[in-house]
């Protein structure tokens, strides 16, 4: 899911280039000097929320304050793909499976949420049932239904004139879902046939082919329950009702969201929530630098994007031994990339988007990114931590730096000698800004000049880069990007960024609109096959006739350098979410 990080900001390229060897000290570090922090807590050290609960404690009360530069792109569970979004909707949205609220690879175990066991396949993994556990409440007492998670599905996938911002997985592969045209428009009682309610707490989806991952599919929250009666479509963000542990006290678009406790939330129907803080505050549209700033006073608690800290606060960081043992530094399943648009010429010729892949100095990308401790050097679309990932290069040159010559002579067979092109990159993101300005000085080196144009990342899907006709007006011909896996696995992260069915007319995530007839065949018999080791070999399958199309230039394997708030409790950070802090459980000492 794109999610991901929102980026920091810097001076300058060179500032960052005389940065490199100083943030090189954190990568190696596991242990840091273990005196007291500034908010009177012992620090576990550097990396420790990676490996276990840092600040572990069963206190409650207090606010629990996020921030973030920008804003999401919606905080309604069914009109969302921010892995952020995915994460700290589950405080009041319960998806049917969820990720277990614990650090590290501990943190990609798949439990039960709203759904009481994991699902139970038949028709050879076509079929999944799905029991809801008793007893489960909405915000205002009234039960919660297996009528309510099919109605979510429904409004999720299938009415994407109105709700565009989420994957449309279960259009995709639900029967009958290429036709159906959702809950807005049908004004049936049955609603979509292939999710069947034969009563209240049993839930069926039947497929069109064999998904054995399905429960990962189900984790998301466009399967947590939406009442049909309380839905206004686009505008149930103002007033969502809660399924969680908190509800919404208020909400003001672009400024400020206010989640308080739900008095009607049942721990015994609740085995993953807590419910420790009184309160949780997000503040929207916040400068970076005073995220920074405001997570070492204790002001804020956690930066909502999980992105990590600018780079100016990144020297200062790992240049103080007491704040370093404040930090994580980890993958989270992510790639850094830069997406050629197909459809725009001349990039519908594979040997442009070779001179592309030859042309870039990858080392000056990773130099404005804030050098490896924000990620190594990728060579291939899946990072090293996604299950399906084989080592390899297609496109490898000297030190990484880039292969002029090359890039001519492909540049040569795509019939060209000049290319006029735009780049496009989040303008709030400024690591992601100065890695596309990195991008146009190598491509100008060999004959291509890119001009940036810059959107704000709550738009960046639904007015600009996600849309093709968009793109195609503007000549947009290079999208910078960062994603990270849906779920840990080769589907959950190739599927929405190269299926062809991926692609839609706004909130599109294949962003290189590319049509390849090999990999939609191979990304369909992976998820149909019992045998993982068979699927992790058709990923890296997968994988290879991507980089042979040259439609993903692979930058960096990001990684995210997240400052632990002395005064927050429970930071655990997991890979299921991209490498952030789970939100589940979070809670304060600042009372």
């Amino acid at each position: 899911m794109e999610g991901i990080p929102t980026i920091m900001r810097r001076s300058s390229l060179a500032a960052v280039a005389a940065l490199g060897s100083v943030t090189l000290l954190l990568a190696g570090c596991s242990k840091a000097d273990d005196g007291k922090s500034d908010g009177g807590i012992k620090s576990a050290g550097a990396d420790a929320a990676t490996k276990d609960v840092v600040n572990a404690s069963t206190a409650k009360g207090g606010t629990v304050t996020y921030a973030m530069s920008d804003v999401p792109d919606s905080f309604d569970p069914g009109n969302t793909y921010y892995a952020y979004m995915y994460n700290f909707s589950r405080l009041y949205a319960r998806p049917l499976m969820t990720f277990k609220p614990d650090a590290g690879e501990k943190g990609n175990t798949l439990v039960p949420d709203l759904a009481s066991e994991p699902g139970t396949q038949s028709d050879g993994g076509k079929t999944w049932t799905y029991k809801l556990r008793a007893g489960v409440t909405y915000e205002d007492g009234s039960p919660i239904t297996s009528k309510d998670v099919k109605y979510a599905v429904e409004r999720s996938n299938f009415a994407r004139d109105v709700l565009s911002l989420g994957p449309n997985y279960f259009q995709q592969f639900l029967e009958g879902g290429d036709k159906y045209t959702g809950p807005y428009k049908d004004k049936s009682a049955e609603g979509l046939k292939s999710i069947e309610t034969p009563d209240d707490t049993t839930i069926v989806f039947h497929l069109n082919q064999a998904f054995q991952e399905f429960d990962y599919l189900v984790a998301t929250p466009q399967t947590a329950p939406v009442p049909q009666a309380k839905d206004t479509g686009v505008d149930y963000v103002k007033k969502i009702v809660s399924s969680g542990s908190y509800k919404f006290q208020s909400y003001t678009e672009g400024k400020q969201a206010v989640l308080v406790r739900n008095e009607n939330w049942d721990p015994k129907t609740d085995p993953l929530r807590k419910q420790y803080p009184d309160k949780i505050v997000v503040n929207l549209k916040v400068n970076q630098s005073t995220i920074d700033q405001d997570l070492q006073s204790g002001d804020t608690l956690i930066d909502l994007q999980g992105k990590g800290v600018e780079t100016q606060t990144q020297a200062q960081l790992v240049s103080d031994p007491k704040k370093k043992a404040n930090t994580d530094n980890t993958y989270g399943g992510r790639l850094v990339y830069a997406a050629i648009n197909t459809k725009v010429k001349p990039f519908d010729n594979v040997e442009c988007r070779k001179a592309v892949q030859y042309a870039i100095d990858k080392v000056s990308v990773q130099t404005a990114e804030g050098g490896s401790i924000r990620g190594d050097v990728a060579s291939t679309v899946l990072p090293p931590d996604i299950t399906g990932y084989e080592k390899a290069d297609a496109y490898a040159t000297d030190g990484n730096k880039g292969d002029e010559a090359k890039a001519k002579e492909h540049l040569k067979a795509c019939g060209q000698d000049k290319i006029t092109t735009s780049i496009t990159a989040r303008s709030d993101r400024q690591e992601e800004v100065d890695a596309a300005t990195a991008i146009i000085a190598s491509l100008k080196k060999v004959g291509i000049d890119a001009s940036l144009k810059q959107y704000p990342s709550g738009k960046y899907f639904t007015d600009y880069a996600g849309v093709p006709a968009f793109n195609l007006k503007n000549n947009v011909g290079i999208i910078m990007m960062q994603w990270g896996a849906d779920w840990p696995s080769g589907y959950g992260f190739l599927q929405q960024i190269l299926n062809s069915k991926a692609i839609g007319e706004s909130g599109n995530t294949n962003l290189s609109q590319f049509e390849n007839k090999t990999v939609d065949a191979k990304l369909a018999q992976a998820i149909a096959t019992p045998d993982v080791a068979e699927r992790n070999k058709l990923y890296a399958e997968v994988d290879q006739t991507t980089m042979d199309e040259a439609v993903l230039v692979p930058l960096t394997y990001f990684k995210v350098l997240l400052y632990r708030s002395p005064y927050a409790t429970n930071l655990v950070s997991t890979s299921a979410f991209s490498g952030e802090y789970d939100y589940l459980n979070i809670g304060t000492t600042k009372k």
